[in-house]
């Protein structure tokens, strides 16, 4: 390659890692993505081998580097994109004392429940900007130590898979704002842990990693792993930010008045402010970009995940004819959700397969048919499917509203965004404008962009409007918008009226269901 410098970014995602090698223009050069396994042995568990995590971050980079055939000199730094709320404990020889739990694991939900009800977790929640929940750290603590004090009494540290990576490759544990922010454990206002949720979770700050700007730069990468990832040895590697917070970042949606859509396994709505914000009604958190950009929003269980399950369930004989004809199997499934119209023909879909993070907060909810009568067809139940998944970003999207205003834009990323189907959905029930960049690598790019401001190449986050490429720009059509204005109310009433019987029928499964 010729001696231009290179970006790479990489995004210690929920099923997977995958490196992004950029040049300074925002131009993909190259990438490689290895995926590894969610271990779910019943409905409350969901846990990852970090080794598993590990190798896949230094065969990503690896694999990266490898086919640009980079030389010394060419890659500028590294820098980092990772998934939030895991929790890892590791013993006083730094070694792994329990695998990575997950955000998706909601065995803490009972600690949960407590916290908010009990221990004040809504003050904790106003200093934190963690809604009180399964996902969050603090409350996987809280169960850890009543169900777990075998493990919780011989651990050294506490950490996310990020930090357990970092320590691996630099001998260091350390935690930017943006993960920090995200454990429930975190004083949005100091910077620093906070003494009220470290005496909930029963531990001190001493177990936990040193706190870090999301611009921290670090270099000399142990001399094992140098070899291996084809890199200089003092190429700076930059902590970086988590997943969510760097894909608004990723996709331009930093303004005030730009909204940043993502659906991807799960799914999230964010907006960016320049100081900490939260919600009094605790429906929204607040993560940190960097000590002047603050993201807040709200997280979904239940993305593309739930048409995952569609297509394994209910679409054999659509994977087959996608085999067949060398096509994404998504895509067949997307085609037959146009055979029928918007709305379903009043078939209503929640899609709370595993819970629902915002905006119910409700590690109980379950997912629904309603309306489902004797004329609907398959097509019909994945049509509602689609749509549901976005009903219920849209919930979010108005809770977000009451803090923020209403949207003038719509930034939306993640795998969704390759279906121009489900593209125009989105627009048609949010009745907005949505803008979807052509690179569907947001958190890389994000992370990149981050990077070079870290190492003083850029003095501000402008430049990503000329590198995320060319956008695909969908308008509302208002007959199907106001199809969608019908049956939303009749989507949100529904989930609140079943808020009983949720935890009802969550009860019953956890007891029969092995």
């Amino acid at each position: 390659m010729t001696s231009l410098s290179y970006y790479l970014g990489v995004d210690i995602g929920t099923t997977s890692t995958k490196s992004v090698l950029f040049t300074k223009k925002g131009e993909v050069v190259t990438q490689h993505t290895i995926n590894y396994p969610l271990h779910t042995p019943n409905q409350l568990v969901a846990e990852q081998d970090p080794s598993e995590i590990l190798d896949a971050v230094l065969g990503t980079i690896r694999e990266t580097v490898r086919k640009a055939k980079l030389n010394d000199g060419d890659l500028s730094f590294v820098s980092f994109s990772s998934a939030m709320h895991s929790l890892i404990a590791v013993d006083e020889e730094d070694e792994l004392l329990t695998n990575s739990i997950t955000w998706a694991d909601t065995r803490s939900a009972e600690y949960a429940r407590k916290l908010k009800e009990e221990l004040n977790g809504h003050d904790i929640y106003l200093r934190t900007g963690t809604p009180v929940h399964a996902m969050s750290p603090l409350a996987k603590l809280m169960w850890m130590k009543e169900e777990k004090p075998e493990v919780f009494v011989k651990a050294k540290k506490f950490i996310s898979i990020k930090e357990y990576v970092f320590y691996k490759l630099f001998g260091e544990y350390i935690v930017d704002h943006s993960i920090a922010s995200a454990t429930g454990l975190f004083n949005l206002q100091e910077l620093n842990w906070d003494e009220g949720a470290l005496q909930v979770a029963g531990i001190t700050s001493d177990q936990l990693s040193t706190i870090v700007p999301t611009t921290h730069s670090i270099a000399g990468i142990r001399k094992e792993y140098q070899p291996y990832l084809g890199i200089a040895e003092n190429t700076p590697f930059i902590v970086g930010a988590s997943d969510g917070v760097l894909s608004n970042l990723g996709v331009n949606a930093i303004e005030p008045g730009v909204i940043a859509v993502t659906i991807g396994t799960s799914g999230a709505i964010r907006s960016v402010t320049n100081e900490p914000k939260t919600d009094p009604k605790g429906r929204i958190f607040c993560y940190a970009l960097t000590e002047d950009h603050w993201v807040i929003g709200g997280p979904v269980n239940n993305g593309g995940m739930v048409l995952r399950w569609l297509r394994d369930e209910f679409a054999a004989a659509e994977v087959e004819t996608a085999k067949r004809l060398g096509i994404d199997p998504y895509d067949v499934l997307t085609k037959i959700a146009t055979n029928v119209p918007a709305g379903s023909d009043g078939l209503v879909f929640h899609p709370f397969l595993t819970g629902e993070r915002a905006p119910l907060w409700n590690s109980s909810a379950r997912g629904s048919f309603f309306g489902l009568s004797i004329h609907h067809e398959k097509q019909h139940m994945v049509r509602a499917v689609l749509e549901g998944i976005i009903y219920n970003l849209y919930t979010v999207l108005l809770a977000l509203e009451e803090l923020t205003g209403e949207p003038q834009r719509i930034q939306a990323t993640g795998g969704f965004a390759r279906s121009e189907v489900w593209r125009q959905m989105m627009t048609d029930i949010f009745d907005k404008p949505v803008v979807v960049p052509e690179s569907y690598e947001s958190s890389c790019l994000g992370a990149i962009v981050l990077g070079m401001y870290a190492t003083g190449e850029i003095e501000d986050f402008s430049i990503v409007s000329d590198m995320i490429g060319n956008t695909h720009t969908h308008d509302p059509v208002p007959e199907t918008s106001a199809v969608y204005r019908e049956l939303l109310p009749i989507y949100i009433r529904l989930s609140r009226l079943f808020e009983e019987e949720y935890g009802a029928i969550a009860e019953y499964q956890r007891k029969h269901i092995k």
